[in-house]
């Protein structure tokens, strides 16, 4: 797998591809885990520590910088010509992964520029940490007396742009808060994921299926051309090493397989690893994916290997590609801003749990502040008057069954924080997907794995953004949802027409059907946004949070509202201001999605126009059960929907609203409106005028 024949050309110090069919062009200098380990039986692998080197054509990138880095460091003086600009992506700061920074020759070069990243921490600077390795008594010279120019980043999860290339952070399962990265360049794609252990503990000792996270997991390396997975461990090394951060072979391959990865480099080899065990790894790997109608190229990464990612021509895989692409988040990864403290309510009675839970949360009191209940009552009374960004809690605090306590959390409203359940390693419900739980910490864990994981979520609640809780009735919601037969269905104009309508009876640039499905809100119809905009993440989805009340959520202004402050739709196209969503209520009492109203510029509803979003909804309700296998079961709960809309059966939209889409004047918000599907591709003018036909 080496660099073929592609034509080569030299700009500014950067290794470019301008003349190549070569998007991206991946070349191992460091491979070994945990600690460097040179001799004889790691000679074709390598032996030193993590350090790859990414070439596009406009960009230098290295991931890691372990002591590899010094090899690349002299060859990149030795091509010259100088100076040389990069960027330098650090999964974490752990020796391995940084010890080669002191050694990497071009930070000693006058003119040389060079942008490092790594994951925001809460005590230290990323520059601090750094500079800790360098200190007088371990190393002779300062990083702060380095001749390049040096600028620091500090990463939380989301985007953010390199040149031409698209990066896209993800927290992953380690004892030290780590990222991983996902390199987007050209139609190309190549995700590293070094020191990750999968979340599900049944999953990562080969006993069960995957959890929720590592379901995500697979969402980050999806569709990836090119995967750099840690996989230092066998299946048998695991079961002595949980909670050390790591995966083993068998593991990184299932994620990589359900994540149409097409080729796996398997990494962080362990230092105990001979290159004959390796290579007998990768042979049971390979072996593994055979069945697979066009098999995962699997291969050990080794020294000196170059991998060159070519766009492909597979229309299949293109689509899918694109599909992916929709739904992407557009949050911002780079933290410059300050990040907010946050309140985190403990309920842990375990006496086990108990202290190594709170020193955890405790050791970063300046971030955190730790509100401790004894009972359930306390945990549902605090949780409740301080509105905390996490709960922890374990299965003392209701009686033997933390699920209980986690869906009462959940019912107390739609802005509550994700709880987080401690369970002991022969608790036959740990770790299984429930509603309320967001994540587990199961036994055996150290203080310093606990302290990662709850800052992991402490960071992501830091930003105002809050991901709706499940309802409780979801898989029931998510039954009456599929019999319906309506997600990817095609376009239909009676769902384009409400739209229509709905814009401009609110005088709002952009109105949706939306449909909450397991993982995604998906558009039936999506007036005023691009025309390939069909879903987005159910993360970001405002429609998750109006699905769990009857009543219509009305949001005046997303910047004043901790839930969407910081929501990607809000910072990030189509730059959310004001919300209306009224629920999608099923005869059955599942409410299945919104029909919703959505502005650029703050604003507010009276209560005849909150009547008329309601009716309007009862409109795409009616339209709903008329698909085929619709659900038609009347739920003895279920209350009515759009009380007082005398439309008689069989009659076209009521003159109410055709009458209130005439008088609306086209939307002067700054979001352009465009329609979603090409047959609805009238100007603004148009569509105002002819929102009644």
């Amino acid at each position: 797998m080496g660099c073929g024949n592609s034509s080569m050309a030299l700009d500014k110090g950067t290794d470019v591809l301008v003349n190549s069919q070569v998007a991206m062009r991946v070349k191992f200098w460091g491979t070994r885990g945990s600690i460097a380990k040179a001799g004889p039986t790691t000679v074709r692998f390598g032996g030193n520590t993590s350090c790859i080197e990414v070439r596009t054509k406009k960009s230098l990138i290295i991931l890691d910088c372990g002591t590899g880095a010094h090899g690349l460091g002299q060859s990149l003086l030795a091509q010259g010509p100088l100076p040389l600009k990069g960027h330098i992506l650090i999964t974490h700061t752990h020796w391995d992964h940084i010890q080669g920074i002191p050694f990497f020759a071009p930070l000693f070069v006058p003119g040389c520029e060079w942008d490092i990243y790594a994951p925001r921490g809460m005590g230290h600077s990323l520059q601090e940490a750094l500079a800790g390795q360098m200190q007088y008594t371990y190393f002779p010279v300062q990083l702060d007396k380095l001749a390049a120019t040096i600028r620091y980043h500090e990463l939380v999860e989301g985007e953010f742009m390199i040149d031409d290339v698209k990066v896209h952070t993800q927290y992953l399962n380690h004892p030290a808060l780590t990222l991983g990265y996902r390199l987007e360049v050209d139609g190309v794609t190549a995700v590293y994921a070094c020191d990750h252990e999968p979340f599900g503990r049944d999953f990562a000792l080969g006993k069960g299926e995957m959890s929720e996270l590592d379901r995500q997991h697979v969402k980050f390396l999806d569709q990836a051309d090119l995967c750099i997975h840690d996989a230092q461990y066998t299946a048998e090394d695991y079961a002595q090493k949980i909670g050390w951060g790591h995966s083993s072979v068998d593991c990184t391959i299932k994620l990589c397989r359900a994540a149409n990865v097409r080729k796996c480099a398997l990494t962080h080899h362990d230092p105990m690893r001979t290159d004959d065990a390796v290579d007998a790894l990768v042979a049971e790997a390979q072996k593994s994916v055979e069945d697979m109608e066009v098999p995962m190229e699997i291969f050990g990464a080794a020294e000196g290997l170059v991998v060159d990612l070519v766009p492909s021509e597979d229309a299949a895989y293109l689509a899918s590609k694109a599909k992916r692409k929709q739904s992407r988040p557009v949050t911002s990864a780079m933290s410059e801003m300050n990040v907010e403290a946050v309140t985190v309510v403990a309920g842990v009675g375990e006496e086990n749990f108990r202290k190594p839970v709170l020193d955890a949360l405790r050791a970063d009191h300046d971030f955190v502040t730790t509100i401790e209940a004894d009972k359930a009552e306390g945990v549902l009374t605090i949780t409740a008057e301080k509105k905390p960004a996490l709960v922890v809690i374990d299965k003392t605090m209701a009686g033997g069954d933390a699920a209980v306590l986690a869906k009462q959390v959940a019912e107390l409203g739609t802005t509550m924080p994700p709880v987080i359940v401690i369970a002991s390693r022969d608790d036959a419900t740990a770790g299984v997907p429930c509603p309320g739980i967001t994540d587990w910490l199961v036994e055996p864990f150290s203080e310093e794995y606990a302290r990662t994981k709850l800052r992991a979520w402490a960071m992501r609640c830091s930003l105002k953004w809050q991901n709706a809780t499940v309802p409780t009735d979801e898989i029931q919601r998510m039954a009456d949802l599929r019999s319906l037969h309506i997600l990817d269905s095609p376009d239909d104009a009676a769902f384009n027409k409400l739209t229509r309508i709905t814009a401009a009876a609110f005088k709002v640039p952009i109105s949706i059907v939306s449909l909450v499905d397991s993982d995604r809100q998906w558009f039936k119809s999506c007036f005023g946004m691009e025309e390939d905009t069909k879903e987005t993440p159910r993360d970001h989805a405002f429609c998750a949070h109006a699905i769990l009340r009857p009543e219509p959520l009305i949001v005046p202004d997303t910047h004043q509202d901790e839930r969407f402050a910081d929501n990607p739709l809000v910072i990030g196209p189509p730059h959310i201001r004001f919300y209306a969503g009224a629920p999608l209520q099923l005869p059955s009492g599942s409410r299945v999605g919104t029909l919703c109203a959505i502005d650029s510029r703050p604003r507010d509803l009276d209560p005849s126009q909150i009547q008329l979003l309601k009716d309007l909804a009862s409109l795409v309700v009616e339209q709903l059960v008329k698909m085929p296998s619709s659900v038609h079961t009347a739920h003895p709960a279920a209350s009515s929907i759009g009380a007082g809309n005398t439309r008689a059966p069989g009659a076209s939209v009521p003159e109410i609203f055709e009458a209130a889409a005439k008088k609306a004047v086209a939307p002067t918000s700054a979001i352009v409106p465009t329609a979603c599907n090409p047959a609805e591709s009238e100007t603004p003018a148009q569509q105002t005028s002819n929102a009644a036909g």
